[in-house]
């Protein structure tokens, strides 16, 4: 039995007043201080790891007055506080030991969008892609791009002065700042615009704080005016932060938002910003040149970007293997063919823009005649991609290259430190020779790719900062690409902001260096806003690489072993794409639901990592806990395990943190597919569960729904009392009370009864070994999960019913236990005991040489996930069965005439099976069909997440998010189709209608004068 943890760290006094004083101030956002959320803010995507006192989510501007106005009482004059956006920042950034800022919760409303004049007003905690999102119909976008557009909010971007592919053609943020919206130390509400010499001289007369800054920076930028232009350097990727060289701009006003933009929260709170707009490029097509070595594709690139592309993105042989592991290759793979006897270690993407197709044309016969003519022609090949859909297939891809990097075995991992250095593009080729070099000679690997075009490298060499000779490297290789980077002329932050890597600026800013401090002063007199980073007033210090704690320094408490056996849980390097705001992307429902970080992929890996360490300096291994509670059994622990759970000394317990967190998981393994790290929430989901409650009490549903699949059988045998029970008011309240809702009602058909009327033999070892190797050939048997089999039995009916149309001899596989409620619930003993023995019946039918096919994605998908290890067979999915038979598929025409046919898939399947939706449209395609796959998130119910009535909230606003809106826009001549039986039954339950399964509706297409299943009411 594990013991009760306590957090090591605990929230400093004069922080607990403050936020009691906050409350009385006024404050209406929230204020979080417990274990779990101070754990989850303690990291980003850096190396580091600083756990917070606190973290405010502001509901408004005056929220982050209220905050001001607290901080400068006498009482509070020692707290500081760092504004966070999307989390994402690679150099701790927002990382502080005291109060964390976060406006990504509540301040994420686009508050205007002007088309005529160009321009949008946001708050700060908006997302890029979200903006963008809603711009679209406007033909209008936000130019600046970055790889995490889905996650990063505007306020983090203008913060870090980010910007990624296309730099050379769109600028950086602050190229479209055109306002910002700020609060001072002092609780000063301040619109900061361009201003013409009458407004500026105005506001220099002024005898506040708001007239000091700007007399402050309008002398630095008169008096060091030659200084300035000597020392920054003239490049796309400029000084970041505190930007002296643009205060004036070209139209001569003065501006203060190149002092803002990239200053890392240390000068003001970022409340509102007005944006500038650009129109969305009419036509897009990407040129995708492959390379035998990567030196040749970056020297390659001058050449591209001679010829006047938008942009040119350089990606190395690592990345690339990662990428083709990833779950994108599949709608990718055909842009990048393997060239017969040679390996592709380096690509080029060049990217051409056009106001039509003619000018499209043109331009990419421009391009591809340099690559096929002469010494340019260096390349092993190339691809064209026409079409926003495959365009942005492939920047996807490229986007995912900084958390592909971390999809590696073993302690050894890329990490970021010198990631974004950037030098004058002539110089990138010798440049990174020397890069290479240097990383050679410490024995590093590493991954490389960048914006060749604006001459940035993204490289992250593979530590293991759990290892001394690795924490001193960090020093060591940064100081050695410094001084590299300063020798080419270029800078270390030519991205991703400065944070823990500010120790460097005094470097290269040198003179200039004081102003910086200067105007620090001028904002911040006293250091309270993010100190440390960028640049601080006269005679305090700035972070320094190696004074800052480490995620290392907990690895090494845990261990490798430890690490290695919890799904990655201990290696989220906090990339952050489960954060993606999307409502129609899978991964994470429920963190799109709540919006809270700890409820996420990355919140729970980081729970679980520090539940691990407060494990470790225990003494105690969970893996051997988990041995002793399978030995002991349940009953022998429940005295215990019912005093622990009555016992007051055990109500700060961090595991109850953990569990709270796990509670919302739906484990729909989205992450499992989609996270590019292969943090797998459910899979470490159930080893927790499975220990917790080895201390303390389950709730009652617990063992109902985990025991479902053996008592189904007795159920339907009752059909009728079941049916009372769930169909009943009274019937649902009682199984509120032990913890159920929303449960389907048994149909009269029996699937058992059915087959057997239809003369469907169950799957017998002798009867398939009695088969010829011909007559083998030609069967196939359906594996029926138990919730297809007896709340939805028409689907296997369907089944059996279309193989006869295609000349096959269908079986049915005998009643068996798949587990899956058993492994997501932590029941992992019992789970081993019944996958073990579905396995070796599976395997034997499956050595016998005849196909097995699942009806339902999820369940199917278990056999190939926590069935790893004990099951070789391969159990298809129904797409992957119909697409190896196409030939045997003929449509009746006059069943299809004037219909269209839409598949809303499962999400376990679209992330895990990525090849799902392009195996369908084959399917169907073959039929005459041209399926359209719905783009839609989760629909809440998620197996039995959506029947637990904790759960119904969150299930249902899941539903609403992008469900919904696809059943309520289907007409009649629609025919929606769901793969997954717990998303026809969250149909049915909430807007009371019917989804065929697409096996049904091929059934119906294939035969003669067919009434075709569609949405009925139930």
């Amino acid at each position: 039995m594990i013991p009760r943890l306590r957090p090591n760290g605990s929230i400093p006094l004069p922080a607990v007043g403050f936020f009691q004083r906050l409350i009385e101030a006024g404050f209406d956002g929230d204020i979080e201080t417990g274990a779990a959320s101070r754990t989850v803010f303690s990291t980003d995507n850096s190396i580091y790891q600083v756990e917070p006192a606190g973290i405010l989510f502001p509901k408004g501007i005056e929220d982050l007055q209220i905050t001001a106005a607290v901080l400068s009482e006498p009482a509070f004059r020692g707290i500081t506080v760092a504004p966070r956006g999307g989390g994402t920042g690679t150099n701790g950034q927002s990382l502080t030991s005291d109060i964390v800022v976060d406006c990504s919760r509540h301040m994420n409303s686009i508050l205007e969008i002007d088309p005529i004049r160009r321009i949008a007003r946001v708050q700060a905690g908006v997302v890029k892609d979200q903006l963008n999102q809603a711009l679209k119909p406007y033909g209008l976008f936000f130019a600046p791009e970055l790889s995490t557009s889905n996650r990063a909010t505007i306020g983090g971007m203008i913060s870090t002065d980010a910007c990624g592919q296309g730099s050379c053609l769109y600028g950086k943020t602050s190229n479209h700042v055109l306002g910002l919206r700020i609060v001072l130390a002092e609780g000063t509400d301040w619109w900061s615009r361009p201003l013409d010499e009458a407004a500026l001289e105005e506001i220099v007369a002024r005898e506040d704080r708001v007239g000091e800054i700007h007399r402050i920076v309008d002398r630095i930028a008169r008096e060091k005016r030659d200084r300035i232009a000597e020392v920054f350097p003239k490049l796309n990727r400029y000084m970041t932060g505190y930007d002296l060289a643009h205060i004036r701009r070209g139209d001569g006003r003065f501006d203060l938002n190149a002092i803002l933009c990239g200053s890392e929260g240390t000068l003001a709170m970022i409340a509102e910003a007005e944006l500038n707009l650009l129109p969305i490029p009419a036509h897009a097509a990407l040129i995708n040149i492959r390379y035998g070595d990567f030196n040749t594709a970056l020297e390659d690139a001058r050449t591209l970007v001679a010829l006047k592309v938008a942009s040119v993105e350089t990606v190395d042989e690592k990345v690339l293997g990662l990428a083709r592991g990833d779950i994108v290759w599949t709608g990718i793979a055909r842009f990048f063919p393997d060239d017969a006897g040679r390996t592709t270690n380096g690509i080029n993407i060049a990217e051409v823009l056009a106001d039509d197709e003619a000018e499209l044309d043109r331009k990419l016969a421009e391009v591809t005649a340099a690559l096929d003519t002469g010494t340019n022609a260096r390349h092993l090949g190339y691809t064209i991609a026409r079409g926003h859909t495959d365009v942005e297939a492939i920047w996807s891809m490229r986007k995912r290259a900084v958390g592909l990097l971390g999809n590696v075995d073993g302690p050894v991992r890329p990490v970021a430190f010198v990631e974004d250095t950037a030098v004058p593009p002539e110089n990138l080729a010798a440049y990174i020779r020397e890069f290479r070099a240097l990383l050679d000679g410490a024995g590093l690997s590493y991954g490389m790719f960048g914006h060749v075009d604006a001459g940035v490298l993204h490289v992250r060499p593979a530590l293991d900062l759990t290892r001394n000779d690795h924490v001193r490297l960090v020093r060591e290789v940064s100081d050695a690409v410094v001084a590299l980077t300063r020798r080419y002329g270029g800078v270390l932050w030519g991205e991703h902001g400065k944070g823990v890597r500010s120790e460097y600026v005094p470097d290269f800013f040198g003179d200039l260096y004081p102003s910086l401090q200067e105007i620090k002063r001028a904002f911040d007199p006293e250091n309270r806003l993010n100190p440390g980073k960028i640049a601080t007033p006269s005679g305090q210090a700035l972070l320094k690489i190696d004074d800052v704690p480490l995620r290392g320094d907990i690895d090494r408490i845990i261990g490798n072993e430890i690490r290695a056996a919890f799904d990655n849980a201990a290696y989220c390097n906090g990339n952050g794409a489960c954060f993606d705001f999307d409502e129609t992307s899978p991964m994470c429902p429920s963190y799109k639901a709540t919006r809270d970080r700890r409820f996420s992929p990355k919140g729970r890996a980081a729970l679980m990592r520090e539940w691990l360490r407060l494990l470790a300096e225990k003494g105690i291994d969970p893996r051997q806990e988990a041995k002793r509670l399978r030995r002991s059994g349940p009953l022998a622990s429940f005295a215990r395990r019912a005093f622990n759970s009555l016992n007051p000394q055990n109500r700060d317990d961090f595991s109850h943190e953990v569990r709270a967190s796990m509670d919302t998981c739906l484990a729909c393994k989205a992450c499992a597919g989609q996270c590019p790290v292969k943090v797998s929430v459910p899979a470490f989901r159930s080893k927790f569960l499975e220990l917790y409650y080895g201390r303390y009490l389950r709730p009652l549903k617990d063992p109902l729904v985990a025991a479902i699949e053996t008592t189904l059988p007795l159920v339907h045998r009752i059909r009728p009392a079941y049916n009372l029970v769930v169909g009943t008011r009274a019937g649902r309240m009682m199984m509120r009370v032990a913890g159920l809702t929303s449960l389907p009602r048994l149909p009269r058909i029996s699937l058992a009864k059915e087959a057997a009327r239809l003369g469907v033999p169950l799957a017998t070892l002798p009867q398939i070994e009695a088969l010829s190797p011909r007559e083998r050939e030609q069967s196939v048997i359906f594996v029926a999960d138990a919730f297809t089999a007896y709340f939805d039995p028409e689907v296997a009916l369907a089944a059996i019913g279309l193989a006869r149309k295609m000349g096959l001899s269908p079986f049915l596989a005998a009643s068996h236990v798949n587990g899956k409620a058993l492994h997501v619930h932590g029941y992992l003993g019992r789970f081993e005991a019944a996958a073990g023995r579905t396995a070796h019946y599976l395997q034997r039918l499956d050595d016998a040489g005849v196909a097995l096919v699942g009806l339902d994605p999820s369940m199917t998908l278990a056999f190939r996930s926590e069935y790893k290890g004990v099951l070789k067979a391969s159990i298809l999915l129904p797409q992957e069965w119909l697409a190896a038979n196409l030939s045997r598929l003929a449509a009746s025409p006059s069943a299809i005439k004037g219909r269209s046919f839409r598949l809303m898939a499962h999400c376990t399947e679209r992330t895990n099976a990525p090849a799902s939706i392009a195996q369908w449209k084959r399917v169907f395609g073959s039929l005459g069909i041209d399926l359209q796959a719905a783009e839609t998130g989760c629909c809440g119910m998620a197996g039995t997440f959506g029947h637990e009535a904790r759960n119904r909230p969150i299930s249902e606003r899941l539903y609403a998010m992008s469900w919904k809106r696809e059943i309520d826009a289907a007409g009649d001549t629609d025919s929606l189709m769901a793969t997954g039986y717990s998303c026809r039954s969250q149909v049915k339950e909430i807007d009371n209608k019917r989804l065929p399964h697409p096996f049904q509706v091929i059934d119906k297409i294939i035969s003669e004068n067919a009434d075709i299943p569609q949405p009925d009411v139930a």
